[in-house]
């Protein structure tokens, strides 16, 4: 059975603050960019599957908040979020697909069970979310939709490449779909980091530990230097990148690289 939880903030007479939606809310990226959209004005909706995170991101905004816990991979839960978001306070202005994992293996090593999971949450969920909310972004005449994506969207490298293949594709939906409403006051846009400071990146290095032997600091080092500007991307800079998108219309279709000058 699904089971959605809701805690609506409690400041009155918001009804003329727009709406934002950010999935994998929890931490990192997903809790920057709650935070500067709470900072710019939207009423914010964050989802994930932790609640207890959810509930510290939900803290960290300085504007209305709402929490819905929930498997953004689960399709029915996608459609009861969007319309108990569009229940309680409206249709969607601003979506933050965020939601993400990684797996590392080498290709002969991935299982169905790796591949067939980096695209159900780094590919079908959003595009199950974009298909959600397009129409009324459509109808209002104004909408923002910004995926994060990686610098695996451009370029692959070993041992990710199931993570890479669904980075990819999500780069082909965004550039459809970006086509498709560009007349109609919505855009679709990408943002694309290298390795950030957060907790996926934390994974990242222990796993690369458990296989070399290096120690934490050489494996965080290892992929500091894999950015020319030689440390790791702050969730704060990615979120930059997404306010640019939701701010800027004339911004389309584009995957736009967080990565210190890795990827040119």
């Amino acid at each position: 059975m699904l089971t959605v939880v809701i805690d609506v903030g409690k400041l009155p007479n918001v009804a003329y603050q727009p709406v934002a939606c950010v999935s994998g809310a929890g931490r990192g990226i997903g809790r920057a960019v709650a935070l500067a959209l709470s900072q710019a004005g939207y009423r914010v909706v964050l989802t994930a599957r932790n609640r207890a995170e959810l509930d510290e991101s939900a803290a960290a905004c300085p504007g209305v908040s709402m929490v819905i816990t929930g498997d953004i991979t689960d399709p029915a839960f996608v459609e009861s979020l969007f319309a108990d978001i569009e229940k309680q306070w409206g249709p969607v202005s601003v979506l933050v697909a965020n939601a993400g994992a990684g797996v590392s293996a080498s290709v002969v090593r991935t299982t169905d069970e790796d591949w067939q999971r980096m695209l159900d949450l780094n590919l079908t969920a959003p595009f199950r979310c974009i298909r959600r909310v397009l129409p009324s972004m459509i109808e209002a005449g104004f909408g923002r939709v910004v995926v994060v994506a990686s610098v695996a969207a451009k370029i692959g490298e070993p041992y990710i490449s199931a993570y890479t293949a669904s980075k990819h594709g999500v780069l082909g939906l965004v550039r459809s779909a970006a086509a498709e409403v560009a007349t109609k006051g919505v855009t679709v846009n990408a943002v694309c980091p290298g390795y950030v400071d957060t907790p996926m990146t934390d994974a990242t290095i222990a796993g690369i530990v458990a296989k070399t032997g290096r120690s934490l600091a050489e494996a965080r080092s290892a992929l500091e230097a894999k950015q020319p500007i030689g440390r790791l991307i702050t969730p704060e800079e990615v979120a930059s990148a997404v306010m640019q998108c939701v701010t800027n219309g004339a911004i389309n279709g584009q995957g736009l690289n967080i990565d210190g000058g890795a990827v040119v």
